[in-house]
């Protein structure tokens, strides 16, 4: 099948108007990856960014050029790429500034890379049914884990009969988020966005199918690119829409990340993330007679004397406390469980010995 790469091409080769833009800026070519080469790597293995990855391999744009890489390269989309023409399965991945992550289905716990290189997380959600406090807790962790900076978007505000406990919710998250609510049709939404849209940037959205996701991706890039479906009535569940992640590139020169909706986001390796998304209560949490307090009935709790003065909110405190616990169990190694496991049969074989005697 022929694929239409004319958006990765730069203004001259799309027959898009003349800009200033170089097509690698267009792309998110930035400082931090040009620091990582020179000009004559740059002249024998052109720079080139990852925009779709699939089975058969990686599909990447570069200047005046797009290709696919069979399998080899440990990248996804998002990557820059050293693109080798003699041998593209060598071709180097440069240090990533950013990386979208989650844990995989199974019981490997393997990390599932969402996206690279990413300035700005658009967490998009609805003004109903699909709304949950928890959720957008745990994307914004996932990108400040990583320094994306995170933005909560509420679409649908007009079907919903009173937007505003939505939006206050979503600020209870923390005071350092931006949150927004918006059309996501049209000019409205690409006029909201344009702060984080500006040349070289590189912005995803992430959140359930049916949110809005693809229509905003589609209101950036000001055409038809990314399909869009309505949301079911009986549970306002959205229909998936888009089938793997794909990097658009819009004609002011920004790089758009459109995701598969995702239900279920594990976190892993997000400790900081959590501790600057909770940082009122990591703050309590420093005060505790114990460095390994619990939060439960240790003497000398900070956390739990603020929670007995009305000072925190009791499930936000349990939302807390799930996340450290998913977030230690999944960033531990096989090895680490396995010896933790043996430890744990030691013990259990010592008890019932002693029992016996």
């Amino acid at each position: 099948m022929t694929r239409d790469y004319s958006q990765f091409l730069g203004p001259e080769k799309s027959g898009l108007p003349r800009q200033e833009l170089s097509a690698l800026i267009r792309l998110g070519w930035q400082t931090f990856f040009a620091q990582q080469t020179d000009v004559d790597e740059m002249a024998a293995t052109p720079p080139c960014r990852v925009v779709e990855v699939h089975r058969s391999g990686l599909r990447v744009a570069g200047d005046g050029f797009a290709t696919e890489i069979p399998p080899g390269p440990e990248a996804t989309v998002g990557d820059w790429l050293l693109f080798d023409a003699d041998h593209p399965q060598r071709s180097r991945v440069l240090a990533r500034k950013s990386l979208i992550k989650r844990r995989a289905a199974g019981h490997d716990r393997k990390a599932q890379l969402i996206g690279a290189n990413i300035d700005t997380a658009f967490i998009v959600t609805s003004c109903n049914a699909d709304f949950n406090l928890a959720r957008l807790e745990r994307y914004v962790a996932l990108a400040m884990e990583t320094q994306i900076t995170p933005v909560i978007l509420l679409t649908k505000a007009d079907l919903s009969d009173d937007p505003a406990p939505y939006l206050a919710e979503a600020r209870s998250i923390s005071e350092r988020i931006t949150v927004l609510a918006l059309d996501a049709r049209g000019d409205d939404a690409r006029n909201t966005l344009a702060p984080w849209c500006k040349p070289g940037q590189t912005v995803a959205f992430l959140g359930s199918s049916g949110v809005g996701k693809s229509t905003l991706t589609n209101a950036l890039s000001e055409t038809a690119q990314a399909a869009t479906q309505s949301i079911r009535e009986d549970d306002a569940r959205g229909r998936h829409t888009t089938s793997h992640r794909q990097l658009h590139i819009t004609g002011a020169g920004c790089a758009v990340l459109d995701t598969p909706g995702m239900r279920e986001l594990q976190l892993t390796d997000a400790s900081a993330g959590l501790e600057e998304t909770f940082a009122d209560l990591a703050t309590l949490a420093a005060s505790c007679k114990f460095n390994d307090c619990a939060h439960e009935t240790e003497p000398g709790c900070g956390v739990r004397a603020a929670l007995e003065a009305g000072q925190i909110d009791g499930n936000r405190l349990a939302r807390w406390r799930k996340l450290l616990a998913e977030e230690a169990f999944n960033s531990a190694t096989l090895s680490q469980r396995r010896a933790k496991d043996r430890a744990f049969g030691k013990m259990v074989r010592g008890i019932v010995k002693d029992n016996r005697k």
